[in-house]
Protein backbone atom coordinates (compact mmCIF):
# COMPACT_ATOMS: atom_id res chain seq x y z
CA UNK A 1 0.00 0.00 0.00
CA UNK A 2 0.83 3.33 0.00
CA UNK A 3 1.11 5.31 2.96
CA UNK A 4 1.34 8.77 3.97
CA UNK A 5 2.79 9.60 7.60
CA UNK A 6 2.78 13.16 9.13
CA UNK A 7 4.75 13.45 12.35
CA UNK A 8 6.97 10.84 10.77
CA UNK A 9 10.21 11.41 12.79
CA UNK A 10 8.53 11.98 16.05
CA UNK A 11 8.58 8.72 19.30
CA UNK A 12 5.20 7.37 17.82
CA UNK A 13 5.62 8.08 14.11
CA UNK A 14 9.31 6.93 13.79
CA UNK A 15 7.70 3.60 14.38
CA UNK A 16 5.23 3.78 11.97
CA UNK A 17 6.92 4.24 9.60
CA UNK A 18 9.53 1.32 11.11
CA UNK A 19 6.58 -1.09 11.33
CA UNK A 20 4.84 0.26 7.30
CA UNK A 21 8.17 -0.69 6.11
CA UNK A 22 8.95 -3.53 7.49
CA UNK A 23 5.76 -5.10 6.00
CA UNK A 24 6.52 -3.83 2.43
CA UNK A 25 4.52 -0.80 2.27
CA UNK A 26 5.45 2.03 0.21
CA UNK A 27 5.64 5.45 2.73
CA UNK A 28 6.23 8.96 2.05
CA UNK A 29 7.57 10.88 5.41
CA UNK A 30 5.72 14.28 5.38
CA UNK A 31 8.49 16.55 7.37
CA UNK A 32 8.25 20.66 7.70
CA UNK A 33 11.86 21.63 7.60
CA UNK A 34 14.11 19.70 5.07
CA UNK A 35 17.13 21.12 6.55
CA UNK A 36 16.68 19.30 9.56
CA UNK A 37 18.28 15.89 10.26
CA UNK A 38 15.56 13.46 10.18
CA UNK A 39 17.04 10.39 10.49
CA UNK A 40 14.48 8.84 8.75
CA UNK A 41 15.48 5.31 6.96
CA UNK A 42 16.49 5.41 3.31
CA UNK A 43 13.44 3.22 2.27
CA UNK A 44 11.24 6.46 2.62
CA UNK A 45 10.14 8.81 0.21
CA UNK A 46 10.41 12.36 1.58
CA UNK A 47 7.57 15.38 1.27
CA UNK A 48 7.71 18.78 2.91
CA UNK A 49 4.47 19.87 3.84
CA UNK A 50 2.46 21.31 6.80
CA UNK A 51 -0.67 19.22 7.84
CA UNK A 52 -1.88 22.78 9.28
CA UNK A 53 -2.50 23.67 5.10
CA UNK A 54 -5.32 22.13 3.66
CA UNK A 55 -2.96 22.62 -0.07
CA UNK A 56 -0.38 21.08 1.36
CA UNK A 57 -2.13 17.48 2.45
CA UNK A 58 -3.47 17.69 -1.20
CA UNK A 59 -0.40 17.62 -2.85
CA UNK A 60 1.32 15.21 -0.28
CA UNK A 61 -1.40 12.50 -0.34
CA UNK A 62 -3.07 12.55 -3.78
CA UNK A 63 -3.02 8.84 -5.18
CA UNK A 64 -2.27 7.51 -1.61
CA UNK A 65 -4.00 4.67 -0.21
CA UNK A 66 -4.23 5.38 3.48
CA UNK A 67 -2.30 8.75 5.27
CA UNK A 68 -1.53 8.49 8.80
CA UNK A 69 -0.79 11.52 11.03
CA UNK A 70 0.98 11.27 14.63
CA UNK A 71 1.87 14.80 15.14
CA UNK A 72 2.29 16.51 18.57
CA UNK A 73 3.14 20.19 18.93
CA UNK A 74 5.88 20.74 21.39
CA UNK A 75 5.02 21.87 24.97
CA UNK A 76 2.87 25.75 24.85
CA UNK A 77 1.73 24.90 21.19
CA UNK A 78 -0.93 22.02 22.33
CA UNK A 79 -3.33 24.72 20.45
CA UNK A 80 -1.80 23.67 17.06
CA UNK A 81 -3.14 19.72 17.48
CA UNK A 82 -6.70 21.15 16.43
CA UNK A 83 -5.41 23.21 13.38
CA UNK A 84 -3.33 20.59 11.93
CA UNK A 85 -6.57 18.17 12.32
CA UNK A 86 -8.92 20.66 10.69
CA UNK A 87 -6.19 20.94 7.94
CA UNK A 88 -5.80 17.10 7.20
CA UNK A 89 -9.58 16.77 7.12
CA UNK A 90 -9.84 19.81 4.66
CA UNK A 91 -7.06 18.79 2.79
CA UNK A 92 -8.96 14.62 2.29
CA UNK A 93 -12.22 16.09 1.82
CA UNK A 94 -13.79 14.54 -0.89
CA UNK A 95 -10.44 12.29 -2.26
CA UNK A 96 -11.21 8.75 -0.91
CA UNK A 97 -8.00 8.45 0.68
CA UNK A 98 -8.35 7.12 4.48
CA UNK A 99 -7.41 8.99 7.80
CA UNK A 100 -6.09 7.71 10.75
CA UNK A 101 -5.07 9.70 13.78
CA UNK A 102 -2.99 8.71 16.68
CA UNK A 103 -4.68 10.65 19.66
CA UNK A 104 -4.67 10.37 23.38
CA UNK A 105 -5.61 8.54 26.11
CA UNK A 106 -7.17 10.99 28.07
CA UNK A 107 -10.49 11.26 26.90
CA UNK A 108 -11.36 7.14 27.08
CA UNK A 109 -13.85 6.22 29.56
CA UNK A 110 -12.34 4.29 32.70
CA UNK A 111 -14.03 1.41 33.35
CA UNK A 112 -16.47 1.29 36.45
CA UNK A 113 -17.43 4.64 36.59
CA UNK A 114 -20.66 6.57 35.43
CA UNK A 115 -18.95 8.35 32.34
CA UNK A 116 -16.03 9.73 33.45
CA UNK A 117 -12.44 10.11 31.54
CA UNK A 118 -9.63 9.55 32.31
CA UNK A 119 -8.65 13.16 32.41
CA UNK A 120 -11.21 13.92 34.89
CA UNK A 121 -10.36 11.54 37.15
CA UNK A 122 -8.05 12.31 40.52
CA UNK A 123 -4.90 13.23 40.48
CA UNK A 124 -4.27 12.84 36.79
CA UNK A 125 -0.95 14.33 35.96
CA UNK A 126 -0.90 18.35 35.55
CA UNK A 127 2.44 18.10 33.15
CA UNK A 128 0.13 16.39 30.55
CA UNK A 129 -3.28 17.97 31.17
CA UNK A 130 -2.62 20.48 28.08
CA UNK A 131 -2.13 17.66 25.59
CA UNK A 132 -4.58 15.89 26.94
CA UNK A 133 -7.36 18.44 26.77
CA UNK A 134 -6.17 19.36 22.90
CA UNK A 135 -6.15 15.73 22.57
CA UNK A 136 -9.97 15.52 23.55
CA UNK A 137 -10.54 18.50 21.16
CA UNK A 138 -9.22 16.68 18.21
CA UNK A 139 -11.82 13.95 18.57
CA UNK A 140 -14.19 16.05 19.03
CA UNK A 141 -13.12 17.69 15.58
CA UNK A 142 -13.29 14.26 13.57
CA UNK A 143 -16.91 13.12 15.52
CA UNK A 144 -18.63 16.58 14.44
CA UNK A 145 -16.67 16.33 10.58
CA UNK A 146 -18.56 15.83 7.50
CA UNK A 147 -19.19 11.92 6.06
CA UNK A 148 -16.76 12.82 3.30
CA UNK A 149 -13.10 11.49 5.17
CA UNK A 150 -13.13 8.27 6.10
CA UNK A 151 -11.39 8.34 9.04
CA UNK A 152 -10.04 6.09 12.28
CA UNK A 153 -8.93 7.71 15.51
CA UNK A 154 -6.05 5.25 18.05
CA UNK A 155 -6.09 6.35 21.44
CA UNK A 156 -3.60 4.56 23.28
CA UNK A 157 -3.11 2.83 26.84
CA UNK A 158 -2.58 5.72 29.44
CA UNK A 159 0.89 4.43 29.37
CA UNK A 160 2.89 4.93 26.60
CA UNK A 161 5.79 4.29 26.26
CA UNK A 162 9.39 2.89 24.05
CA UNK A 163 9.24 -0.80 24.35
CA UNK A 164 9.50 -3.65 22.20
CA UNK A 165 7.41 -4.95 19.54
CA UNK A 166 5.49 -8.87 21.09
CA UNK A 167 2.36 -8.22 18.53
CA UNK A 168 0.49 -9.07 21.18
CA UNK A 169 -2.41 -6.81 23.14
CA UNK A 170 -6.05 -6.10 23.30
CA UNK A 171 -8.14 -3.58 21.05
CA UNK A 172 -11.12 -1.66 22.33
CA UNK A 173 -13.12 0.70 21.29
CA UNK A 174 -14.50 3.57 24.07
CA UNK A 175 -13.50 2.35 27.17
CA UNK A 176 -9.48 2.51 28.93
CA UNK A 177 -8.18 -1.21 28.46
CA UNK A 178 -6.95 -2.22 32.11
CA UNK A 179 -5.11 -5.27 33.02
CA UNK A 180 -5.49 -7.76 36.04
CA UNK A 181 -3.15 -5.82 37.88
CA UNK A 182 -5.50 -2.63 36.82
CA UNK A 183 -2.64 -1.32 34.70
CA UNK A 184 -3.27 0.43 31.10
CA UNK A 185 -0.03 0.65 29.00
CA UNK A 186 1.05 -0.58 25.83
CA UNK A 187 4.84 -0.10 23.92
CA UNK A 188 4.91 2.56 20.83
CA UNK A 189 6.23 -0.21 18.91
CA UNK A 190 2.71 -2.25 19.68
CA UNK A 191 0.98 1.09 19.22
CA UNK A 192 2.34 0.95 15.62
CA UNK A 193 1.42 -2.77 14.89
CA UNK A 194 -2.22 -2.15 15.94
CA UNK A 195 -2.27 0.95 13.63
CA UNK A 196 -1.01 -0.68 10.59
CA UNK A 197 -3.28 -3.69 11.39
CA UNK A 198 -6.05 -1.21 11.15
CA UNK A 199 -4.62 -0.13 8.12
CA UNK A 200 -4.64 -3.34 6.28
CA UNK A 201 -7.74 -4.99 7.82
CA UNK A 202 -9.82 -1.64 8.02
CA UNK A 203 -12.84 -2.19 10.91
CA UNK A 204 -13.21 0.77 12.38
CA UNK A 205 -14.73 3.78 10.14
CA UNK A 206 -15.49 6.94 11.32
CA UNK A 207 -14.69 5.46 14.97
CA UNK A 208 -12.18 5.18 17.52
CA UNK A 209 -10.73 2.83 19.01
CA UNK A 210 -8.12 1.61 21.48
CA UNK A 211 -4.93 -0.97 22.24
CA UNK A 212 -3.46 -2.00 25.61
CA UNK A 213 -1.57 -5.18 27.00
Amino acid sequence: MRITVFGATGNVGSRVVAEAIARGHEVTAVVRDPAKPHGLPSAVTLAVADARNPEDVTRVTAGQDAVITATRPVPGSEHELAVATEGLLAGLAGTGVRLLAVGGAGNLLVPGTDGTTLVETPGFPAEILPIALACGEQLDLYLAADADVDWTYLSPAALLEPGVRTGRFRLGRDELLLDADGNSAISMEDLAVALLDEVETPAHHRARFTAAY
